[in-house]
């Protein structure tokens, strides 16, 4: 065939794709036109008049004319409200059982015929109309909440939801709940948005999509996120709060910051207003010091997984269609040129015509590939996505159909999609024998030798019905028994794709803590594993939403993330300078990731000029040196909540100018980094915390507060140290040291060292370490009195 009648041929099968790509999004609308109700007649509902109140543990039941809200305050302080009956459980989000109430908190009169619940921690008032304010022990207002207004079908029956009654995922109608926080609050979350990663005023969908990908999405506010949570935090000189309304369906986030007034001017406070499509409305509230609210966090929706150790390394993606040649090649690249490099991830172009858990004839061996890079101390990693290849004889596809696996409509006819692998169906994934099979259909990639694997096109990604490419809203889905549709299960699809893939991983090898990561997900994803960013935007600003989305999703309880360097897959190229200022803001990532991706061009260092090179090879040597500091604040992470990546005021949510800073970050609490986020720049300013900071390539000194000009050729980027940080980091023989910054004069400093077992589940204890200045000499003690047992080389006393 000559060169013509290869583009012709493209043509057609490009033609016939989209031909069959239309038909099923036509499908998808003509069955959500017929299962879903249209024209419903609604009425509005309020809560109305306080009637009375009934005690229970940790609080009460408050209610009212036309609704009841139950108010319940945890040992830990933390404040749960579910109005019309909903209660905490069932959820996705929580871990286990909720936690235990406060036997002190106790539900009383107040003013005005309303109620309170009064605790050590924290103070719940609620008015006789039902707004709901969340104050401090000591009477300061943190949150108001205005009474609900909900709009239910005047039948008085569902729209076509789950559940009954407004319980947990029930569907009576819509809901919206308007909230008033401190003029001087800034608001963070959502599951990480861009530009931020402080949220300005506007409009944020709850509904995960790939970027770009939501009609009108465009332009700071309205950006699709495949990672959306309803977790949002407000950080003021009254304290922070986080707040987390525990409903999966679709909403929209409305947030105006507030205003001072000046002179004798009244204050405008912040205004939040949620609306729901349906479900449940329950909310949590978490106060008090940041660390205090993750820890809260971690506590409710579980612990964030430790990665692997060569996880915390640098890894490289590549399609997969090169073959083992190319990965070969590229492995090569890294070993010969001195370039350290833990793992080789394969995107869907591994496998045959793109069909999941298959492997194209481009790779004969890859259980002898993975076992000759392991020799080099490189891992590789699979991706896998949720479709499957809708043709009897695919094995995934026959073995689904045999255990009544896959979505199907309200007629019981399994969802059909189209995919890179053609027609498609898709795993119900809210159903606990999904969970199960898909779980087990790891070992295959195991038996191949992968050692980890990366999800993507999990949101899931199907023909647009609606405007959104997605399953038809009207599709069913268990959802643990309860029974229900795509509205609910939409996004907690990839947290429970996750939920599989980490049992069944943890069933197939019970000694080796599971590497994944997800495209997608929810609240609670960092039981399972970690996330990438998503920005849509190439070029400085996909480098700064990248920056801005890792610091959100930390917030959010994912602490494990990172950005792929030089843009999304298809964006064009980046230039030398682009690349190597994302290269080295990544290298100080809990992921640190690059890749090469069909569209986007060659990816790798050495691609770009001798000059990135050289940069780029001193920023993995960096990020190796830093790895037992990486494995510390993982477990830390666990242990705690507390992000790996913190924003610059986490330690000090009182300064504003702190709040208001969004172009550096706090590494755990020993380091605070300035990434370059424009084109030209050799010297930025830098807003510091309080104390004392090296700049740790010169160890030239800055006091804080206040903003500090610093120095950031192209060989770096600006990183401080805390004088008195105490790091574990690795020595000249391989082994962990401790570098000490000295502390001021008068003051003690200290730190934590966690070594890693190993990639198994075994505990490792945190060793804890002092430091003080003795004349001119910084004496490092471990806690307890013995023997430091690491070399120390103490850095700073110049100054």
């Amino acid at each position: 065939m000559d060169a013509r009648g290869l583009v012709r041929s493209v043509r057609v099968v490009g033609a016939v794709r989209g031909l069959r790509t239309v038909r099923s999004a036509w499908r998808g609308w003509r069955t959500d036109a017929r299962e879903l109700p249209r024209g419903v007649r609604e009425r509005a509902r309020m809560p109305g008049e306080v009637v009375g109140a009934e005690p229970r543990p940790g609080g009460g039941v408050v209610r009212f004319e036309r609704s009841s809200l139950r108010v319940r305050v945890t040992a830990g302080g933390v404040v749960f409200c579910g109005w019309d009956g909903a209660a905490p459980e069932p959820s996705y989000a929580l871990v286990g059982s909720y936690p235990q109430a406060d036997a002190r908190a106790v539900l009383e009169p107040d003013k005005d015929g309303g109620w309170r619940v009064v605790s050590e921690r924290v103070l719940v008032t609620v008015t006789r109309l039902g707004a709901v304010e969340v104050r401090t022990p000591g009477g300061v207002v943190l949150r108001r909440d205005l009474p609900p207004r909900w709009w239910e079908p005047v039948d008085g029956g569902t729209d076509g939801g789950s559940g009954t009654d407004g319980g947990p995922g029930g569907a009576r109608g819509r809901w919206t709940q308007r909230s008033e926080v401190p003029a001087d609050a800034r608001f963070f979350g959502l599951g990480g948005r861009a530009p931020g990663p402080r949220l300005r005023d506007g409009a944020y969908r709850l509904w995960n999509a790939s970027p770009g990908a939501l009609p009108g999405s465009s332009g700071p506010g309205h950006d699709a996120r495949s990672l959306t949570a309803p977790v949002l935090w407000a950080v003021a000189d009254a304290g922070s709060h986080l707040v987390f309304h525990d409903n999966s369906w679709d909403g929209l986030v409305t947030l105006r910051e507030g205003l001072e007034g000046a002179g004798s001017g009244h204050d405008r406070p912040g205004r939040c207003e949620i609306r729901m499509s349906g479900g449940p409305l329950r909310y949590w509230v978490l106060t008090g010091a940041p660390s205090r609210v993750m820890q809260g966090w971690r506590t409710l929706t579980g612990s964030p997984v430790v990665p692997p150790r060569w996880a915390l390394g640098h890894q490289h993606v590549l399609w997969g269609a090169e073959g083992e040649p190319g990965v070969r090649r590229v492995v090569a690249g890294y070993t010969g040129r001195g370039l350290p490099l833990r793992a080789v991830q394969l995107g869907a172009g591994h496998q045959r015509r793109c069909r999941g858990f298959t492997v194209d004839r481009r790779f004969p061996d890859l259980p002898a590939l993975a076992s000759a890079l392991r020799e080099d101390g490189v891992r590789l990693v699979s991706v896998v996505e949720p479709a499957v290849r809708a043709r009897t004889g695919e094995p995934v596809y026959d073995a689904g159909r045999a255990e009544d696996v896959f979505v199907r409509d309200a007629r019981g006819v399994p969802v059909r999609g189209a995919g890179r692998a053609g027609g498609v169906v898709f795993p119900d994934f809210t159903a606990p024998r999904t969970r199960t099979w898909w779980g087990g259909l790891y070992a295959e990639r195991l038996e191949r030798g992968f050692a980890g694997f990366c999800h993507e096109m999990d949101v899931p990604v199907s023909p647009a019905a609606f405007g959104d490419p997605t399953l038809p809203r009207s599709a069913r889905h268990e959802l643990e028994g309860r029974g229900g549709d795509h509205r609910e299960a939409h996004n907690v699809y990839a947290l429970q794709m996750a939920r599989a893939a980490f049992e069944g991983l943890r069933g197939l090898r019970p000694h080796e803590r599971p590497f994944l990561l997800a495209g997608s997900g929810w609240a609670g994803l960092q039981r399972y594993g970690g996330t990438f960013t998503d920005q849509g935007a190439a070029g400085w600003a996909g480098l700064r939403a990248a920056l801005a989305q890792v610091v959100g999703l930390g917030l959010c309880g994912v602490p494990y993330c990172g950005t792929d360097v030089g843009g999304p897959a298809g964006s064009p190229p980046p230039s030398p300078e682009l690349y190597l200022r994302w290269f080295q803001l990544a290298a100080y990532l809990p992921l640190f990731r690059t890749h090469s991706t069909p569209g986007g061009g060659r990816r790798e260092p050495w691609e770009f000029g001798p000059e990135v090179l050289e940069h780029a090879r001193a920023a993995l040597r960096e990020r190796e040196r830093l790895l037992p500091y990486f494995v510390t604040l993982a477990r830390l992470a666990h242990r705690s909540g507390a992000p790996y990546v913190r924003p610059l005021w986490w330690g000090a949510p009182k300064d504003r100018m702190l709040r208001e800073c969004e172009d550096a970050f706090l590494l755990g609490d020993a380091l605070l980094v300035a990434p370059v986020l424009a084109a030209g720049v050799t010297r930025r300013t830098v807003r510091l915390p309080r104390g004392r900071w090296y700049d740790t390539a010169t160890e030239e000194v800055y006091e804080g507060p206040g903003q500090v000009v610093v120095e950031a050729p192209p060989a770096r980027i600006p990183v401080l140290a805390r004088a008195g940080a105490v790091l574990p980091v690795t020595g000249p023989g391989g082994g962990i040291e401790l570098e000490v910054w000295a502390p001021p004069r008068g003051r003690t400093g200290g730190g934590v060292v966690i070594a890693d077992p190993g990639d198994g589940w075994g505990r490792a204890e945190p060793e804890r370490f002092s430091v003080r200045l003795l004349g001119r000499e910084a004496v490092v003690a471990r806690e307890g009195g013995s023997e430091t047992g690491y070399p120390v080389r103490v850095r700073g006393t110049a100054g």
